[in-house]
């Protein structure tokens, strides 16, 4: 299956929220999506790996992306290393996307920059014939995405670009909030993290609204490029 996007993630619901809203875009415009989460997230504090699956198999779901792929990695321990890098290039590999999606250059978790640094890592070394991979048996051909764009997560990093996402805001917000376990519960007994403040919930919007702001729009995902972009003239920009 060829894919249009492939998006990584070091743990089922960074792509929700970092680029759920980009995604479900996508989709509407007839693009192929797929997800690969580097670990099952296992050292969260609340929920298990098993409701994370759970979880993340509802969110895909509502994100309306045709595949949904965990590399189950160690959670907090994995590193960007020959092993590691040639597991994500049988996935860039398998799937033959025009654009990859991957987490932030830096963030508050040490798991997501390292997994943005692996996977990009990843991307070029995909692309190099005399690194021979195989999956099932069959020998894996050469790819390398054109693209490489990394989503923001915790840390208030300044986008390069932004992508308006409004009309799809709510439904973002559904994806992430299919991981019950993981967000504001009034009711939860389970210990408190920052991201299960009803603050950190309420701060989703109010991000996406505040890079819409500057350009323009409702609500808006920002993200960050590894090379220079071009485009064909002054009018496509918005």
């Amino acid at each position: 299956m060829k894919l249009d996007i492939l998006a990584f993630g070091a743990h089922p619901d960074d792509v929700e929220l970092g680029c759920a809203g980009t995604i479900l875009k996508e989709v509407s415009l007839g693009k192929k999506v797929g997800i690969v989460d580097l670990t099952r997230g296992e050292l969260g504090t609340r929920g298990s790996a098993e409701i994370r699956d759970e979880e993340a198999k509802a969110a895909a779901a509502i994100l309306g992306v045709v595949v949904r792929e965990n590399l189950r990695m160690r959670d907090g321990f994995f590193v960007n290393d020959e092993k590691h890098q040639l597991e994500v290039i049988k996935m860039i590999r398998k799937y033959r996307p025009e654009i990859v999606l991957c987490n932030a250059i830096d963030d508050r978790h040490i798991d997501h920059g390292k997994g943005s640094k692996l996977v990009s890592d990843a991307c070029f070394l995909s692309g190099l014939m005399k690194i021979e991979t195989s999956v099932g048996g069959e020998k894996q051909e050469a790819w390398r995405p054109k693209l490489v764009y990394h989503y923001i997560q915790w840390k208030n990093i300044e986008p390069d670009f932004v992508v308006d996402i409004t009309g799809f805001e709510k439904k973002k917000i559904e994806a992430i909030a299919a991981y019950k376990t993981q967000f504001y519960d009034p009711d939860s007994k389970e210990p408190a993290t920052p991201i299960t403040s009803k603050n950190f919930f309420e701060s989703l919007n109010y991000r996406a609204q505040d890079l819409g702001r500057l350009v323009g729009k409702d609500f808006a995902e920002g993200f960050t490029v590894e090379r220079c972009l071009a485009v064909n003239s002054l009018e496509n920009l918005i």
